[in-house]
């Protein structure tokens, strides 16, 4: 997680930010940790991805323990007019 704390805020563009979190994703490190899925997912909801905005807010919600958290998420999927 500090590795992308210490990244994204340098990042200007959502597209190297997705680019990053999917590296990070993919190294397994962050794969079970719902904060990294919903970076990933609100940078893709910049970007007009709204689908795999969608995949990637699911998961987050998948993963996430808190109900906060979850109510949060919720919140997203509903604003992107998906069912969670």
């Amino acid at each position: 997680m500090a590795t992308m704390q210490r990244h994204l805020p340098r990042l200007s563009n959502p597209v190297r930010g997705v680019e990053l979190v999917d590296g990070l994703l993919a190294s397994g490190d962050l794969a079970r940790h719902h904060l990294a899925h919903a970076t990933r997912a609100d940078l893709l909801r910049r970007l007009g991805r709204i689908p795999d905005a969608v995949d990637a807010y699911r998961r987050a919600r998948e993963l996430a323990t808190a109900e906060p958290e979850r109510r949060f998420l919720d919140r997203r999927l509903h604003e992107l007019g998906a069912q969670h």
